[in-house]
Formats: C-alpha cells, structure tokens, sequence
C-alpha cells in the first residue's frame, strides 16, 4: 500500500495516532487507530521527552496493529501557548510588462507580508491566505491572470516557539519515526469538522483539549484570527477530584461517564457511585452534586472563550456560529453551557468526509488526528511525491508550502 500516513495529535491528556491512506476515490480511508493516556505533556508543551516518546510509540503501536501495516512518516500536531498568530499585509508592484499576476507575483508578495520581526527563539509554522486586492479591488481569492498593477496579500502567520517544536520532534524520532511537517492542531482540525460554507459566512472553531484550548476563527474562507488558552478538561477534572475527594484517575472516569456541564439538564433524583481513597467503600451521591462542581469551570472556560473572540473583534461576524470539538466537547451539555454564553448556534464538530474506520473516529477527540491525516495526504498528492521537511523557515520554503496548499 502506497504513502501510509499517520496523523499524531499528542495531548496533555491523550495522545492520539490515525493511520490512513487516499484511496481510489480519491478520499481519505482510516485504516488504524490508537489512543494511550499522555504523561509528558503540561498545557501543551513538552516537560519530558522520555514519557512523551512511550506515549507516542504505544499510540502508533497500536494504530499499526488495528491496520495491519507500518508508518514511517508521521504528520504531529502542536498547540501550546507558545503558538501565537498575527495578521500581516504585503504590498507589491506587478512586475510584467503586460500587468498580468502571475505565480511569482503571489510569491512576492507573500515574502513581503511574512517580512515581520520574528524573534530568534520562534520560527513560522504557517502562512495561511484570507485576500488578495488587485489595484482597488478587494476580496480575491486567487489572483494570478488578473489584470493590475498594485498586488496585495492579507495573510495569518502562525508563529511557534523554536524549542517546543524541536522537543516534538525529537520525541518523535526518538520513537522511531520520521516526521514530514508540523502543524497548528485547530488548523487541522477544522480541516477534518469544518464545511466550506461555514468557513465562508464566518465560524470559530474551539478545540477544548485536555490542557489547552485553540481557537480559530474563519472569515470569508480564511484564517483571519488565532490563539490558544491554558485551560482545558483537566482543571475540570481536578475540580472533581479535590471536590469529591477521589483519585485524578477516578475523577476522569466519572466525569466522561456522568458529568454535566449544565444543571438544568439533570434529573434530580439520580445517583452516581464515587470511588474513595484509602482503601475507604465507594460512596453515593446525587448527580446534581458532580454538576455543581463541574458547572461553573465550564462557565468560566466559556467565559475566557467569549473574551478572547470579542478582543479579536471577529465575534459579530461569526453567521455560522461556533463549533466545538476536541476530547473536552464530549461532555454532557456542552452545546448548552456554550450557548448560554455565546448567544449563538454552536454544534459539536466531529471528523467527516472519511472512509474506512469512520466509525471509529466519529467523536470529536480524534478531529485533531484525522485533520492531521487528511492534511499530510492532501499536501503530499498536491506535490506529487514524499513530502521533505521544511523546520528551516526560508521564506522560499514557506512561500513554497503556502504556494501548493493554497494555488
């Protein structure tokens, strides 16, 4: 089987692996899966490389014994809140004598929006489109041919911190992988639960993880806004634990099989069994009680959510709404606790348009995972071959990337 893939969302909290390949129908097909618990990671970041190679291995392991085949290339997610994007614009002059755009144009004028101040510890994991304006001409999409004299280019530049990127893939080849790119998890995951009309009229995506939250919103089919919270489903789960005075791992168990983000949606008379420590029975107790302390962490993820879409200023132009995903969605109410405090649709975004082991990666914890699959085997049936790693952070090779993904 040609250019097996394995897409590797490593969390604070899990690390997920999805192997697949493009099939005859031109569609991404999953042919494994493998999720293991992480224990290397804090918000994100890399704190011991040892336990995040274990994590990454088993995860593939895994993957590789559910497809019946190996991967050697790995397509790994980063988020963190070292990742941080900004807005840049570029402007050129059209250099052919018949002011015809041509591909070398867009390349110019990309290198001169992506002529920011990077400090020397980052380096840029992203170029993404939003426009381009020809002359006075705003709003186009895809500009060469075009008549013109003045180019513009409106782009998002997505920027990581040089050493957490390096550890990622140390971890990676040290579990005896080879990588082919690096990319933003919300990136990928929009790419796996976002439609194209959403990303049009205008959405937000939220990837609620275990230790963090990615935001990305989409204006008119470009990145136009992105950022990542230190906040995510462990502090929920570690309000549980201090609350009902049981065990993190206890914690985690009852909060995926009876927990609530919102009160009102709880019978009364319900009961849950809470499993103590030292040796002590198991206790009973009302389901609303776990509710209580689960609430109001929600409201308050929810919270700093809204605060971060509304200094972005992209908020009132979000017409499809927000949608959630990421393993921390799959709570009871979610959907409920976010449109109590966004005052606008929200859904939960799961992995669509696969093949193959659909089923199994139908939740939102593994959209990160297949995003990171269908973006590898997109870039590399775009580019015809084996993808080759670019960490160095040319403009050429940025503009390159930008080029084949975007043209």
């Amino acid at each position: 089987m040609e250019d097996i893939l394995v897409g590797l969302d490593i969390g604070t909290t899990k690390t997920c692996a999805v192997i697949g390949v493009m099939n005859e129908n031109n569609m991404v097909e999953v042919i494994g899966v493998g999720v293991t618990p992480s224990k290397g990671l804090k918000n994100g970041v890399i704190v011991n490389i040892d336990n995040t190679t274990a994590s990454v291995v088993k995860a593939i392991d895994e993957a590789e014994l559910m497809a019946g085949y190996e991967a050697a290339d790995v397509i790994v997610g980063v988020s963190g809140q070292h990742v941080k994007g900004q807005n840049s614009r570029g402007v050129v002059a059209v250099s052919s004598r018949n002011r015809t755009i041509a591909a070398h144009d867009v390349k110019r004028v990309i290198e001169a929006a992506q002529a920011i101040v990077i400090p020397v510890d980052r380096e840029i994991l992203h170029v993404l489109s939003k426009e381009f304006s020809v002359d006075d001409q705003i709003g186009i999409k895809d500009p060469i041919g075009m008549s013109g004299v003045r180019l513009e280019a409106e782009v998002h530049i997505v920027t990581g911190a040089s050493s957490n990127i390096q550890n990622m893939i140390k971890a990676v080849e040290k579990a005896g992988f080879q990588y082919r790119d690096i990319v933003f998890n919300p990136l990928a995951a929009a790419d796996a639960v976002l439609s194209r009309d959403e990303m049009e009229l205008g959405v937000a995506l939220i990837d609620i993880g275990g230790g963090t939250v990615d935001i990305m919103v989409y204006l008119e089919g470009g990145v136009a806004y992105s950022t990542v919270l230190s906040i995510g489903g462990i502090h929920v789960t570690n309000d549980i634990s201090i609350g009902l005075r049981t065990p993190i791992e206890s914690a985690e168990l009852i909060k995926k099989k009876y927990g609530c983000a919102v009160l009102d949606l709880v019978d009364p008379s319900e009961v849950v069994e809470v499993p103590s420590v030292g040796g002590r029975p198991p206790r009973k107790l009302l389901r609303q009680e776990l509710t209580q302390i689960i609430e109001p962490r929600v409201a308050e993820m929810m919270e700093m959510i809204e605060r971060e879409l509304m200094l972005s200023g992209k908020k009132e132009m979000l017409a499809a709404g927000i949608v959630l995903t990421g393993g921390a969605s799959m709570l009871d109410g979610s959907i409920e606790a976010a449109e109590r405090v966004f005052n606008m649709p929200v859904r939960i975004g799961m992995p669509r348009d696969v093949a193959g082991l659909a089923d199994r990666v139908a939740t939102p914890q593994f959209a990160c995972g297949v995003g990171l699959l269908k973006y590898g085997l997109r870039m590399s049936q775009l580019r015809g071959k084996k993808l080759s790693p670019d960490r160095g952070g040319s403009v050429f090779g940025k503009v390159k990337k930008w080029l084949e993904e975007y043209l």
